[in-house]
């Protein structure tokens, strides 16, 4: 399910945005910085704090999450049912892929994330700009987002 260039876009961002939905049936999007791999058809995130997510996906499982590559405004969109693991066996395993994956500073994951999100991957498919239906190629965009950041960078470090 998860091809190689999917499992590289959601390895170098890190971060993905996901969408549940609330039990009134609005929307609910929240940013996570720790969505990892785990396998060919499942992502996982930790739940640092994410108690609107964790309520929503304990009433309704589906779930959506979107990984975006700023520098070239591709990505993908992954829809899947969500788990929320909280103890056992598959709780450690998840809490050691974080940590083989992004690391243990400042603290071990384990001692921050008690609870994971298991997504089952059902279907996935292209996030594309459509400045790529105009022409543009992936080089022009990268050299355009990058003076892009670059001045908001200056600006910010000079304020």
């Amino acid at each position: 399910m998860l091809s190689e260039d999917m499992k590289r876009v959601v390895r170098e961002q890190r971060l993905g945005f996901v969408a549940t939905v609330c039990p009134d049936g609005t929307p609910n999007l929240s940013p996570k910085g720790t969505l990892i791999i785990d396998g060919d058809d499942r992502l996982a995130f930790a739940d640092l704090a994410s108690p609107q997510t964790i309520a929503n996906l304990r009433v309704n499982p589906s779930v959506e999450t979107n990984v975006v590559d700023q520098r070239v405004r591709t990505g993908y969109r992954f829809k899947g049912t969500a788990t929320i693991v909280a103890d056992g066996p598959e709780l450690e395993r998840l809490v050691a892929l974080l940590n083989e994956v992004l690391g243990t500073e400042p603290v071990p994951w384990g001692d921050r994330a008690r609870v994971f999100v298991s997504i089952e991957v059902e279907s996935a498919s292209a996030l594309v700009s459509p400045s790529y239906a105009e022409g543009a190629s992936a080089d022009e965009l990268a050299s355009h987002w990058r003076g892009y950041w670059n001045a908001l960078w200056r600006r910010t470090s000079e304020s």
